[in-house]
């Protein structure tokens, strides 16, 4: 299955760690959307924006993978699955069930999330822009 990540399962050390079986595809755009963090976790987390890009990376991962990320991002109660389509093929990701407001994250969280960007070769400045929001 095909999984888009935006936040700190694009750490590469992080990803393997949690999904054992995922490999690296590379890194696309998701349109529409855009990054933000919030809820108590201050975690990563994407709403829809007309004209806007959430960078991310694309994973192949396999079934007991999908359940070791569902427990990780505490789904359904924190997380819900959002599913689209890329190049005809169908791509899974989360998005926070409750979109409560703007919580900066940790440095811890986002020293992981700034590794993962580096890991990815992702633009920097959709993190800034997405740390302004407060």
């Amino acid at each position: 299955m095909l999984y888009f990540a935006y936040g700190s399962n694009l750490n590469y050390f992080q990803m393997k760690k949690r999904c054992k079986d995922s490999i690296f595809l590379k890194k696309i755009n998701l349109n529409n959307f855009k990054l933000t963090f919030r809820s108590k976790y201050r975690a990563a987390d994407i709403e829809s924006k007309k004209n806007s890009i959430v960078p991310g990376a694309l994973f192949e991962i396999s079934k007991i993978d999908e359940k070791k990320l569902d427990v990780y991002e505490d789904y359904p109660t924190l997380y819900k699955k959002y599913y689209f389509t890329y190049y005809g093929k169908k791509v899974m990701t989360y998005t926070m069930v409750k979109k409560s407001i703007f919580m900066f994250p940790t440095k811890k969280y986002l020293s992981i999330v700034n590794q993962g960007y580096k890991d990815c070769n992702l633009d920097q400045k959709f993190l800034k822009q997405a740390l302004k929001n407060s």
